[in-house]
């Protein structure tokens, strides 16, 4: 496994952080739902997998099981324990915490090895699963030169316990509230008991938890343990009492762990007395981006911040706060109500650009319904907006997909530019259904959605039902991931040929089961979509009355449910198919507005098979792989876009460009995490040990024989000379 950039997400003892409010704590332990962890011992030592069938794999060649299990003080999902000498990991972040002596140790990015002495520790690792070790005596901890492995070795063979915890998180119960803005701005004043503690630290993706579902009643109903868990901070935000204003209005009251009301007013405010914060926000429109502007510099003054507690790494953003002239031990030590208000009166406009652009952004509309999406956007810290679009004609739309396609006058240009033997469409008999395409009014966001009537460009096109139906896929923790590539039309084999390899060459890093069909009936496609599978991947033609089939055409809405987590429909106009697999039970999918031409659904196809496979969330991976074609506009995705399907090696998401400038290569490099703000990363890199917040680019200088090093271990996409390439194929086009 090979990873260039690792996040950092800190799990902390429950007492540390929240020695001040036991209760908060012990009410939080009662309503976490552990996720559980399936493991098998391999011949060289364990193998651990969770409900996302995310793995760590950990070896040691004279690992012998152990019965004897050393508590471990941490929210923990599975504690195991063998005896061995030598301990080998993916490679890591490590942050040691020494037991008798309370010392504490830290190895990032560099091969050094980090010495040990004889002590008690405990070891956190940041890995694709949360990985603890615990043991008794001198330890050695180092990385391969290659960066493919984390060791930890010691002098004789020693007694070590695991300690495992998913990353992922179902909600914490429901809360039920009337169908009124009143009503859920209850729900959201709650959604605050995910949170793990108060104050700078809830920036660290690992303390937030999954806010509780919402659902409507004749009354309100908060389960004892969720009101039990909500912190009361002092502090209050007051909206117009209407859907509008509560949604856009729920992230920052959510992150605050304010007190949501609705009120007789038109101008919202947000209150916190013990402090003197009396801040009056504008009416809607303008209180959406005030109230956006306001959780980011929350937030991210919180992450700077945060690092004057006991669990910090050195950002590189931490000279901003000198910036602000702002005492972040002061800070920190005090209440949440008083951060607030260091906030606000802080000149943030003098840092702001320095800072990440938010994630993720998600128009709502104002209909009631909507209310129960929203506990699944505050879980990955979404800005809520208003949806607002115009007509988009066909001249406008071309212009932008020309706009947004990447490659230079000196690239390829088959693909833009197909020949008529390139040039059929994908669909050439029957009726295609097309979609009236609209053109958004978006903000400042690296991903948007839309939750509301038209089908804009450039946004997920959200379904209700997505952010649920995720859940049912997590039910069995054991199995391999099941990708099935049905080909329904000969002419296209190519395609079927590039993403079988591709999904071949994955398997031999994650569990991938791969099934191959072709030319099937409606009968065998339906069976297909109700069989239980992680990802399908369609590549055949699309028509009015449904996805063509040998003998006739399936219409989705046919079929009895989807048991299928993700898929693409590489077919012209599967929009309305694909939509419709979302609404019958799947996460989310890629699709296709319109006609497409064979070739560019096969460069599509290909690009994103393997950003898909390789970890990249569904819009992330679409976003990337359209743009090498000229209409990339004529994609789409349907459901949840944040969805991921399988891990990747770097722990999250990464992307970059690369540049040649006088003789040497500049590199920029970034960690995409759309679930996980707050974290951090480092780019293994001989001597460099900044941490970045993600989202915040990495740039450096590299010769060709660094650079060879670099892209041989990166397993990420580059923007190289306007095209995009996966890393190992860049390495032997720029060293040549």
């Amino acid at each position: 496994m090979h990873e260039i950039g690792m996040s950092r997400r800190i799990s902390l003892p429950f007492a540390a952080l929240l020695e001040d409010d036991k209760t908060i704590n012990d009410a939080w332990d009662t309503i976490r739902d552990a996720d559980m962890l399936d493991w098998e011992e391999t011949d060289s030592g364990l193998r651990v997998l969770d409900s996302t069938k995310t793995e760590v794999r950990v070896d040691a060649d004279d690992w012998e099981p152990a019965d004897a299990v050393d508590a471990i003080e941490r929210p923990l999902d599975e504690r195991l324990a063998g005896y061995a000498s030598e301990i080998r990991l993916p490679p890591g972040l490590v942050f040691a915490h020494g037991g008798k002596a309370d010392a504490e140790y830290t190895h990032g990015s560099d091969a050094d090895p980090l010495e040990l002495p004889d002590d008690e520790y405990l070891l956190d690792v940041t890995l694709n699963i949360k990985t603890y070790l615990k043991f008794s005596g001198p330890a050695t901890v180092w990385k391969s030169e290659d960066y493919d492995h984390l060791y930890v070795s010691f002098p004789e063979r020693t007694l070590v316990t695991f300690g495992f915890r998913s990353h992922h998180e179902e909600p914490i119960g429901t809360v039920t509230v009337p169908r009124t803005p009143a009503g859920v701005a209850t729900a959201v004043t709650y959604s605050s008991a995910a949170h793990k503690t108060t104050g700078p630290d809830r920036s660290f993706p690992n303390l937030r938890g999954h806010p509780p579902r919402i659902a409507f009643g004749d009354r309100t109903e908060i389960p004892d343990g969720l009101a039990r868990a909500r912190p009361e901070v002092g502090i209050e935000l007051v909206v117009p009492d209407e859907f509008a204003s509560v949604y856009v209005a729920a992230p920052l009251a959510h992150y605050l762990q304010a007190e949501l009301t609705v009120a007789d007013r038109s101008r919202p405010v947000l209150r916190a007395p013990s402090a003197g914060v009396d801040r009056e926000f504008s009416p809607l429109p303008a209180f959406q981006h005030e109230v956006a502007d306001t959780l980011r510099r929350v937030f991210f003054l919180d992450c700077l911040v945060r690092n004057a507690g006991e669990f910090s790494w050195e950002l590189a953003e931490l000279d901003l706060l000198e910036e602000l002239a702002l005492d972040p031990a002061a800070t920190y030590e005090a209440t949440p109500a008083e951060q607030l208000g260091t906030y606000l009166d802080a000149d943030y406009g003098r840092i702001d650009g320095d800072l990440p652009a938010w994630h993720l952004a998600v128009h709502v509309a104002d209909e009631p319904a909507n209310a129960g999406v929203l506990p699944y956007l505050l879980d990955s810290l979404s800005l809520v907006y208003r949806p607002e679009s115009t007509e988009l004609d066909k001249s406008e739309l071309l212009s932008r997909s020309i706009d947004d396609f990447y490659r230079s006058d000196a690239a390829d240009a088959t693909a833009a530019s197909p020949t008529a033997a390139e040039g059929f469409a994908r669909s050439t008999a029957g009726e295609v259904e097309s979609v009236d395409r609209r053109d958004p009014v978006l903000h400042d966001a690296r991903i948007s959605g839309w939750l509301a009537d038209g089908v804009p460009i450039d946004v997920f096109n959200a379904v209700p039902d997505a952010y649920e139906n995720r859940f049912k896929y997590l039910d069995e923790t054991t199995g391999d991931i099941d990708v099935t590539v049905v080909l329904n039309d000969e002419e296209m084999a190519d395609e079927r040929a590039t993403v079988s390899e591709i999904y071949r060459e994955r398997s031999e890093d994650l569990p991938i089961d791969l099934t191959l069909h072709e030319r099937l009936t409606t009968g065998e496609l339906a069976d297909v979509f109700e069989s239980s599978r992680d990802f399908v991947h369609y590549i055949g033609h699309c028509e009015e009355d449904g996805l063509r089939c040998r003998g006739g055409n399936l219409s989705v809405a046919d079929i009895g449910e989807s048991n299928v987590q993700t898929f693409f429909l590489n077919a012209c106009g599967s929009y309305y198919e694909g939509r419709e697999l979302v609404r019958k039970g799947s996460a989310a999918g890629a699709v296709t507005f319109t006609k497409v031409l064979n070739k560019q659904a096969a460069t599509v196809g290909a690009a994103f098979a393997r950003l898909l496979i390789h970890g990249f969330s569904i819009q992330r991976a679409l976003q990337f792989a359209r743009r090498r074609i000229m209409m990339g506009k004529d994609y789409a995705v349907v459901g949840d876009g944040t969805h991921t399907l399988t891990q990747t090696d770097n722990r999250y998401s990464s992307a970059g460009r690369i540049e040649e400038r006088d003789g040497a290569f500049e590199v920029t490099y970034n960690q995409l995490a759309s679930r996980s703000i707050g974290g951090g990363y480092q780019v293994y890199l001989p001597d460099r040990d900044e941490m970045r917040l993600h989202g915040n680019e990495s740039t450096f200088t590299l010769d060709t024989d660094e650079l060879r090093s670099f892209l041989g271990r990166a397993e990420a996409p580059f923007v190289y000379d306007g095209d995009l390439y996966w890393s190992d194929e860049l390495a032997k086009i720029v060293t040549e």
